[in-house]
């Protein structure tokens, strides 16, 4: 969700390949260790130093030790096969699902892992930052203080991570299910049943921690469609997909771009790549504006063409990254896509959404269309309420969304009617704020990318990462 204004892994697969190296090693000994085998060999030894031609006399004794070599061989292929499956179906913990998921996907994700260990992400070094040398960032996994300091926050580990693989097989399945035509309160609809089945929907404790944004074209964040809206995805459009799950509070914010025709995929591929960079150039005791930096250089690099006319990708400057805290999508700091800003430094346990947004328009968003987006301000004191449909209204919004953001097909899905007076009244007074489309010039295309990363004592990991991105 926007804010406005290979590597090396930790945990690896030793025991197996040991288990299997020594399997093959028990073969490879077994043809020598044979009484038969090398009573055969003797005597081909023996015909050999008596002036026989053994190799162009075939023999029963040849052709058996060719059988053998065969065999030894195809175990050898074999093993090395059930290497790669075992490598494959293993996550990062080490352990892997007890089921396989269905087609679509229903199982809920902790049936899946029923032990609690729920897949790494993709684990890095942290970037390094001025004033600290590249040693010190790779020395932080080989420190047991470090490694300490990870264990004692396992089970915060666990629940992102859990979040995680609920975010990633949902959008795995509507990757490939999204195809124009379809309208977008259908998408919507189908990706956030999807996700709620994933993640065991189960109050403020689990969820979605956000409205699903569906923002088209010139629309670059915050639009999902309303009760009524009639929008259908279209074959050239650019479609930015942007949602959030959570466990207890601990939130995935995760964003990907479908585009169809494929003239857009320059554009696509350099807020990608940009935004690789942004995570790369991230982590503990980096600044902030060199992040924003590093994602505007890759961006900057790229150009569209469209229709006959080249168009550089521009990063839109007021569009940011973020921190994230436990039921707060903003946490205060934010990460530029641009270079300047704050020389405010990332810190150890923080989690950030490195989010770019690249535009072939002014690289600038404002406020346009009918606001979907609302949220609960996090810092609000209480504010007296004099209409009862506010203070109802209210109390729905603490029930089933506390602090997450929600929008209005969220509130009639929750029982909410006739809420439009109360809605305004609770944003006139500060408690609820509105967050409406950002949107560029019409006319222009707008991309984006974002994962969720976690820095951790010893290395940075990038939660959300999945096969697709």
């Amino acid at each position: 969700m926007a804010a406005l204004k290979k590597d090396e892994e930790l945990i690896t697969n030793d025991a197996v390949e040991n288990g299997e190296e020594e399997e093959l090693d028990a073969v490879e000994e077994g043809e020598t260790k044979d009484p038969a085998k090398k009573k055969k060999k003797k005597k081909k030894k023996k015909k050999a130093e008596n002036g026989a031609n053994a190799e162009n006399e075939p023999t029963e004794v040849t052709n058996a030790l060719e059988k053998v070599e065969v065999t030894v061989e195809d175990g050898a292929a074999e093993g090395d096969e059930k290497k790669k499956k075992k490598k494959k179906n293993k996550n990062k913990s080490g352990k892997g699902p007890t089921k396989e998921q269905t087609n679509p996907p229903t199982i809920p994700i902790a049936e899946l892992y029923p032990d609690g260990n729920f897949p790494e992400g993709q684990i890095t070094e942290h970037g390094p930052a001025e004033g600290i040398d590249e040693r010190t960032a790779k020395e932080r996994f080989s420190s047991e203080e470090k490694r300490a300091l990870d264990r004692l926050h396992q089970d915060i580990y666990q629940e992102i991570r859990h979040a995680a693989e609920a975010h990633r097989q949902t959008r795995k399945y509507m990757r490939d299910w999204i195809k124009p035509g379809m309208t977008m309160i259908q998408i919507c609809e189908e990706l956030e049943s999807t996700a709620r089945r994933l993640i065991g929907e189960d109050g403020l404790k689990a969820g979605l921690a956000f409205p699903t944004g569906c923002s088209r074209n010139h629309c670059a964040a915050h639009y999902t469609p309303n009760t009524g809206d009639t929008t259908v995805l279209e074959y050239d459009d650019v479609v930015k997909i942007d949602f959030g799950t959570h466990i207890n509070g601990r939130i995935i914010d995760c964003a990907f771009t479908l585009s169809f025709n494929p003239r857009y995929d320059p554009l696509v591929k350099g807020v990608q790549e940009a935004t690789e960079a942004g995570i790369k150039a991230s982590g503990v005791d980096v600044r902030l504006c060199d992040v924003g930096a590093a994602v505007q250089e890759v961006m900057e690099s790229h150009e569209v063409e469209i229709d006959g006319q080249i168009y550089q990708v521009k990063p839109i400057r007021n569009l940011n990254g973020h921190s994230i805290g436990p039921y707060r999508i903003h946490a205060g700091k934010t990460v530029p896509i641009v270079k300047g800003g704050e020389t405010t430094r990332m810190e150890e346990n923080e989690f950030y959404a490195i989010e770019t947004f690249g535009s072939t328009g002014r690289g600038q968003v404002h406020d346009d269309m009918d606001c979907s987006h609302y949220m609960k301000n996090f810092d609000q004191q209480f504010v007296p309420l004099r209409l009862q449909s506010s203070k109802q209204l209210l109390n729905l919004i603490n029930k089933n969304f506390g602090t997450l953001a929600f929008c209005k097909r969220w509130l009639e899905r929750a029982g909410a009617s006739r809420y439009a007076m109360a809605l305004k009244d609770l944003c006139d007074k500060g408690v609820v704020d509105a967050y409406p489309p950002l949107c560029d010039i019409k006319g222009c295309y707008t991309a984006q990318f974002e994962h969720t990363i976690l820095l951790r004592p010893t290395c940075k990991e990038i939660i959300s990462r999945g096969d697709d991105y």
